[in-house]
């Protein structure tokens, strides 16, 4: 199938140009979703054979996290070219075919771009650590050691210790914000930003619908390489990098404009959706500053849920004003879960009932203003996995053994059908483990049931698409207190209310008079005056 015939095909699909504002977008992690060729990994033949599955969840779009060539040592984020499909996952005609049909079934597809660093293995780091006289030479971040022969700057690396790795060719030490073997690319370099700019043109002629940018406020570096100070007093430090404030090896305050080249680029191509990852201590700054006006990205998102420890109204509260829709102001996106964080009902549901917290997240999740990313295995109810040491694959993990719970539990594979090898993952030995408990909440079990998590994750993306208060409307916190969370969406008399009880047990409170309940979770036998524990609701005007 031509690029012309893809691209056509996009330019198929409603138009409207903000089709992104409230969207609900289902994140697939390639490795883990399906695997048709039986190697034990995900390929994207497994994602297009389970494409009638994600529409029928309702939602708008998939992003599909990377599937580029790499020599996978993170996992698809450690890009070798930026330009094809990794073996592993099949070959540029499958992601054709995987693109072409999303659009058929009226599913835009949203896939990742990561600008701020490559693979060792890329051939732009191979020419540029040649010596310092390529015409790749200053692609990449490298500096001179101290005197004594230490690196450059006190920098700490996400993953391991120090940011910078020495590299016997060029006699010179390069920046490794990540991993060793993910150098930093020097997006300041115009050369280097016109080349990432062709790696976007080259996606978008195939068709995709939009990018998320990875880790976009590391694309930059601090070019005096002054030393981050350090962070003083009480602070939980599990890892090197958690030792210092990091305002000079990432966020300079020239990324917005290189921003605004990758936005004019997408412009040309239609309704294209542009949403920043952006951690950090200094990520609600950066968060509205790459989203500010018409001339950045359209949508940004943090970790404020993803590293939260509880689900408390008082979280609600401070998450939703971030974001107030002020003039200028972006436009926020949400995740309760991803491939970089523990499961949500693991991490906040704190040994209640799992089922019943999976649901209610969900129903939170689809009312809070904003885009939502839904996370595979989320609308299932999925737990944190467990995974022995010895089938670790993530490096953060080996590393900070047993100090967090890594992202392997949240990466293991789908579950499809219970008591099959694998739960119907893989005819092989999957790469990561399938956990016992997954079986239950497969998704052939929960297609059979009415009340199953899967079908009341439906239910409430149709109420989505239904009131337009909630993909777009304004949010208004009305009242909260230890576990009592209620906002509403929307103004005058379409304004719709969402009440939650976040707690362990009955709250005082009533649904005020001339209000008539559409959607509830966990309310199977309601006490006038209470709201259950776990439970929650959505009402409109009578």
């Amino acid at each position: 199938m031509s690029v012309d015939i893809l691209h056509d095909r996009r330019q198929a699909l409603p138009t409207e140009a903000q089709w992104w504002r409230g969207a609900v977008i289902y994140q697939v992690y390639p490795l883990s979703f399906a695997d048709t060729n039986g190697d034990g990994r995900g390929d994207l033949p497994g994602i297009t054979d389970k494409l009638d599955y994600i529409a029928s969840l309702g939602v708008d779009a998939i992003w599909l996290s990377p599937f580029y060539r790499s020599p996978m040592r993170d996992f698809g984020y450690d890009i070798s070219d930026y330009r094809d499909v990794d073996p592993t996952f099949g070959a540029l005609s499958d992601f054709d075919a995987l693109t072409a049909r999303a659009h058929a079934l009226g599913l835009r597809v949203i896939v990742d771009q990561v600008y701020s660093h490559t693979s060792t293995e890329h051939a732009w780091f191979r020419e540029s650590r040649s010596n310092r006289t390529n015409p790749r030479a200053d692609w990449y971040v490298w500096a001179d050691p101290k005197p004594d022969g230490s690196p450059p700057t006190n920098w700490q690396s996400v993953f391991k210790a120090s940011a910078w790795t020495w590299d016997a060719h060029r006699r010179q030490y390069y920046l490794s914000n990540f991993q060793p073997d993910q150098p930093d690319l020097n997006v300041r370099n115009p050369d280097v930003q016109e080349a990432l700019l062709d790696v976007a043109r080259f996606w978008l002629d195939r068709g995709v619908d939009g990018f998320r940018l990875d880790a976009i406020n590391f694309a930059m570096h601090d070019p005096l390489l002054r030393d981050n100070p350090p962070v003083i007093g009480e602070a939980r430090r599990l890892r090197p990098f958690d030792f210092q404030h990091h305002i000079y090896n990432q966020s300079h305050p020239d990324i917005p404009e290189f921003l605004t080249r990758v936005r004019q680029l997408a412009e040309k191509s239609g309704a294209i959706f542009l949403v920043a990852e952006v951690g950090g201590e200094q990520a609600d700054a950066e968060m509205k500053l790459y989203t500010r006006g018409e001339t950045h990205l359209h949508s940004a998102y943090g970790f404020h849920y993803l590293y939260a420890d509880a689900l408390t109204p008082d979280l609600i509260r401070q998450c939703s004003g971030r974001w107030s829709g002020g003039e200028g102001e972006g436009w926020p996106s949400w995740a309760f879960s991803n491939h970089d964080a523990p499961r949500v009902v693991s991490r906040w549901s704190h040994k209640r009932d799992t089922s019943a917290f999976a649901s209610l997240a969900l129903l939170l999740l689809m009312t809070v203003r904003g885009s939502v990313f839904l996370y595979q295995g989320e609308e299932l109810g999925l737990p944190q996995a467990e995974v022995p040491f010895a089938r670790l694959q993530d490096p953060e993990a080996i590393a900070n053994w047993p100090h967090t719970l890594g992202r392997d539990g949240a990466r293991t594979p789908m579950p499809w059908r219970a008591g099959a090898a694998n739960a119907g993952f893989s005819s092989a030995q999957p790469w990561l483990p399938v956990d016992p408990a997954h079986h239950a909440l497969a998704v052939d079990v929960q297609e059979a049931s009415r009340s199953s998590t899967l079908n009341v994750c439906r239910r409430i993306i149709a109420l989505r698409k239904r009131f337009s208060e909630l993909r777009a409307g304004s949010m208004t916190i009305v009242e909260t207190s230890e576990s009592l969370l209620v906002y509403k969406r929307g103004e005058g008399e379409k304004a719709l209310l969402c009440a939650f009880n976040l707690g362990d047990g009955p709250v005082a409170w009533s649904l005020p008079a001339g209000w008539r309940i559409v959607e509830a979770v966990n309310l199977s036998t309601p006490v006038a005056g209470t709201l259950p524990a776990l439970s929650g609701l959505v009402a409109h005007r009578q």
